[in-house]
């Protein structure tokens, strides 16, 4: 499995990536949890506006045999959806770090993103 070095990583298996000039973040979910969920078939997430705490339900993704929840990595304000995976949501198995990601978030603490797992550390969680 792919788990790009340029990412954190949470133990709920979302992907954060961290623009320390902006202070934004995209995040979506990880090769690893893509695979585990199949095929999937329809995302929800928060809207535009929303400001959520770290590991709170920013959203679903219901692929054909389930419906799993989202954790935000972080606190903070969700700024942007991903539209593109209203009409598409199978973007998400097809590149999930690229055109997969999810939402974009400003964040409310910097220093949280520290906290994360490393790709190496991601990697050896999921073995």
């Amino acid at each position: 499995m792919e788990y790009p070095a340029d990412l954190k990583y949470t133990r709920e298996h979302e992907w954060l990536q961290f623009d320390a000039s902006t202070g934004e973040a995209v995040i979506g979910i990880t090769s690893f949890a893509q695979s585990e969920l199949g095929d999937i078939v329809f995302v929800e997430f928060e809207p535009v506006d929303v400001s959520i705490d770290a590991n709170a339900v920013f959203g679903t993704v219901e692929a054909v045999k389930t419906v799993s929840e989202l954790f935000a990595p972080v606190a903070g304000r969700v700024i942007e959806v991903n539209a593109k995976l209203e009409s598409n949501p199978e973007l998400i198995n097809e590149d999930p770090y690229g055109d997969g990601w999810m939402v974009r978030m400003s964040v409310d603490d910097p220093g949280a993103v520290d906290g994360l797992l490393s790709a190496d550390e991601y990697a050896a969680m999921v073995g």
